[in-house]
């Protein structure tokens, strides 16, 4: 990078789709379920806070156009894929997907 330059960043709000609220809520049960309320808290806030880091630097993840036009997906830890888009006013998360599910053939679900 030449001397001087800077990294553009244009700060963007972070919209969790309904899709995005649901998935973190069944995340939450399912751990809360099996390790107890405090893990499941502390795991499910170092998700929506990783998201909504998102907010300075959005163009991160791999671009899955084949999948859906501006579609990103990005790893949270090992088990966790977040599935994104990005406009010029906001990043949109779209999707949460936790372990070993299809998340590709889920994405068709992902309202447009």
């Amino acid at each position: 990078m030449p001397r001087g330059s800077r990294w553009a960043s244009v700060a963007r709000e972070v919209i969790f789709a309904p899709e995005a609220q649901e998935d973190l809520l069944d995340l939450y049960d399912y751990i809360d379920e099996h390790s107890g309320p405090q893990r499941a808290h502390d795991y499910t806030e170092r998700i929506v806070a990783y998201c909504l880091s998102f907010e300075t630097f959005p163009d991160r993840g791999t671009r899955r156009d084949d999948l859906r036009p501006g579609l990103r997906v990005i790893g949270f830890g090992r088990r966790v894929t977040i599935a994104f888009h990005i406009t010029a006013s906001a990043i949109t998360i779209d999707r949460i997907f936790y372990g070993g599910r299809d998340w590709e053939g889920l994405v068709n679900e992902i309202p447009e």
